[in-house]
C-alpha cells in the first residue's frame, strides 16, 4: 500500500530531525565518557564506601517497615542521581548549543512539530539505554526484587530530568547557571528522599519532589515484591509537567524568531528635497 506523499513528507522530517539529534548526542564525548565510567564509579563507591548496616525505615509507597542494607539502599540513590544528572546534562547541552540552529530551522520553514518530537524521541532513546546500563550495573553488585520496576523508575526519573534539561537550555543565557541548575536539582531532590541520610524522607515535602515517584519505585523494586504503578504515574507526571514547560520555553524562542522575520520592518523611501529634485533633473 502506497504511502500518501503527505505521510511520506512527515515521516521524512521527523527521522531527519531524529537522526541529527542522536547524531549530536553521540558527539558528546564529555557525555559518552560520564555514561561508561561515572555510572559505574558511582554505584561502585555508593555500594562499597557505605557500611551494610541494616537500616530500618517505612517506604511510603507501601507502609511497609524496610531493613535494607545501608549500602544497597544508597547505591539505589546514587544510580538515580548518576542517572538524572548525566541525561539532564546531555539534553541541555543539546538545547543550548543547538537553540541558533533550531532558530535557523524555524525561519527556513521547518515544523517545529517534528523538531519537537524529534527530541522527544531521542531523549526517550538516550533515557532507556541509560537506565537499562544503571540497572544491570546494580545488578553486578546485588539483585534488586524487581529489576524491571528499578529499571521503569530510572528511565522516568532519566525523561523527567532530560526535560527540565530541554526547558533550561531554552530559558538560560549562560552555560553555567544551566549546568548548576541541573546539578543543584538533581543533589537536593534525591538528598532529601534517602533515608539513610535524611531524618525527612518520610515527610510530607518530599512527595513534592520531582523525582518522588521514582524514588518510591525504585527503592520499592530493590526490597519489595509489591508492583508500584501508582508511583511510576505519579513520575510520569513530573514528566509531563516538565515537557509542557521544556515546550512552551522552545516555542518561545522559535516564535520569536518567526515574528521577526513574518514582519520585516518596511523602510518607507524618503522624499527628495528640492535641491536633490533640481540636481537630479540637471542629470
Amino acid at each position: 500500500m502506497t504511502r500518501p506523499p503527505a505521510v511520506r513528507r512527515h515521516r521524512t522530517l521527523f527521522l531527519t530531525a531524529a537522526r541529527y539529534t542522536l547524531i549530536e548526542h553521540v558527539r558528546n564525548r564529555f557525555a559518552m565518557v560520564l555514561i561508561a565510567l561515572f555510572i559505574p564509579v558511582w554505584t561502585a563507591l555508593a555500594f562499597w564506601s557505605v557500611p551494610s548496616t541494616p537500616t530500618r525505615f517505612r517506604l511510603r509507597a507501601t507502609g511497609h517497615l524496610l531493613t535494607p542494607h545501608g549500602n544497597q539502599l544508597t547505591e539505589i540513590t546514587g544510580a538515580l542521581n548518576a542517572v538524572t544528572l548525566i541525561i539532564g546534562f546531555m539534553m541541555f547541552a543539546a538545547s543550548f548549543t543547538g537553540g541558533h540552529f533550531d532558530r535557523r530551522l524555524a525561519l527556513a520553514g521547518y515544523p517545529r512539530a517534528h523538531l519537537v518530537l524529534a527530541k522527544l524521541t531521542s531523549l526517550a532513546l538516550v533515557s532507556a539505554v541509560v537506565a537499562a546500563y544503571a540497572t544491570v550495573l546494580t545488578c553486578a553488585f546485588w539483585t534488586p526484587e524487581q529489576p524491571t520496576l528499578l529499571a521503569a523508575a530510572l528511565f522516568g526519573a532519566g525523561i523527567t530530568y532530560g526535560a527540565l534539561g530541554v526547558a533550561f537550555g531554552s530559558l538560560l543565557r549562560r552555560e553555567v547557571e544551566g549546568m548548576f541548575a541541573i546539578v543543584m536539582t538533581s543533589v537536593i531532590d534525591l538528598a532529601l528522599q534517602n533515608p539513610l541520610y535524611s531524618s525527612g524522607s518520610d515527610g510530607s515535602v518530599v512527595r513534592y519532589l520531582p523525582s518522588y515517584g521514582a524514588m518510591q519505585a525504585a527503592t520499592g523494586a530493590g526490597f519489595s515484591t509489591t508492583a508500584l504503578p501508582k508511583y511510576l504515574a505519579i513520575q510520569a507526571g513530573w514528566f509531563t509537567a516538565a515537557a509542557l514547560l521544556g515546550l512552551l520555553a522552545f516555542h518561545r524562542r522559535t516564535r520569536n524568531t518567526l515574528s521577526r522575520t513574518r514582519h520585516p520592518r518596511i523602510v518607507r523611501p524618503q522624499p527628495l528635497s528640492r535641491g536633490s529634485e533640481t540636481s537630479t533633473a540637471g542629470q
